[in-house]
């Protein structure tokens, strides 16, 4: 569907099938966030902002997906104020949802050194 540092031309909803979004990491290895499913918005901060995507969206399965270019997109949320703060409830979803996952990857790679006078976490 779209790949990781291409320009963010709009966004799929994904109506059947399923997605493997991921990343690449500092050493150029795929990293694997999640599998999106039906009824998910696809590429929303990227095509908002007029950034490049900041991941890689593969199919699956067959999927159908619609695609709404980034001008019609933005048309649309200027005329429909209750379907611009639903983009804005997604948006902090994906937000919180990333806060989670880096929070629960950084935990697991830590130690903990204590010493007489401080607690670091490294």
């Amino acid at each position: 569907m779209f790949q990781e540092g291409h320009p963010g031309r709009g966004v799929f909803l994904l109506c059947r099938g399923r997605a493997k979004l991921s990343i690449s990491s500092d050493r150029g290895q795929r990293l694997l966030l999640r599998i999106a499913g039906p009824g998910e918005i696809l590429g929303l901060s990227a095509s908002l902002a007029g950034l490049d995507y900041e991941l890689t969206a593969e199919a699956l399965d067959p999927v159908q997906v619609a695609f709404i270019r980034r001008k019609d997109l933005l048309n649309f949320l200027r005329q429909h104020r209750q379907a611009c703060m639903q983009v804005i409830h997604f948006l902090s979803e994906d937000l919180h949802s990333a806060y989670e996952r880096v929070r629960s990857m950084g935990w697991a790679h830590t130690r903990i050194r204590t010493s007489p006078s401080t607690m670091r976490v490294q």
